[in-house]
């Protein structure tokens, strides 16, 4: 399975970020309206990703909730029939909660430096290092690291559970 190094973190100010992540951005940003469905799973998490009526990925994924940079192990596949898949998931494991989003998307470097406007939640940053076939989890705990240190994210901002846990846990339908 494919390997992430991943953290989430609050944003107070998603326009001050986005004007220090900007001028890092080694590709053009790409905007998506997000819509992640979740569905009962045995093990990790398994959501379909809803961009539009043609298109979708299916996600499985297992990452701890912890605060420090960690690994998440995942599997994408994507899908040109989302609202038919969404209904034989449901059918077939139930629907555990929905989270829609507004994200940007800037790279840099091997990393995914996600700009989140979560409904419900407020504003959130991502990042996701990519790790190739002979990068090690270290290596990129030490991207992460780094990126957080230029992106001034502090350690009171991070957050460990995902965006489906939060929206539950604040008493928001999901």
């Amino acid at each position: 399975m494919p390997t992430n190094i991943e953290i989430k973190a609050r944003v107070a100010d998603l326009d001050a970020l986005r004007a220090r992540v900007t001028p890092m951005a080694t590709a053009p940003v790409e905007v998506l309206q997000q819509e992640d469905v979740f569905f009962g799973a045995r093990t990790g998490r398994l959501k379909l990703r809803i961009f539009d009526d043609e298109h979708g990925e299916l996600i499985a994924y297992q990452r701890p909730d912890a605060l420090e940079p960690e690994a998440s192990a995942y599997r994408i596949v994507p899908t040109s029939c989302p609202a038919a898949l969404r209904a034989a998931l449901t059918d077939a494991l139930g629907e555990t909660g929905i989270v829609r989003k507004r994200r940007e998307v800037h790279m840099v470097g091997q990393t995914r430096v996600h700009l989140d406007q979560v409904e419900g939640l407020g504003a959130f940053m991502e990042l996701e290092v990519v790790l190739g076939p002979t990068d090690t989890e270290n290596a990129g705990r030490a991207i992460a690291e780094d990126l957080m240190s230029r992106l001034g994210i502090q350690l009171e901002d991070l957050v460990a559970s995902a965006y489906v846990d939060l929206l539950r846990a604040s008493g928001a339908s999901t």
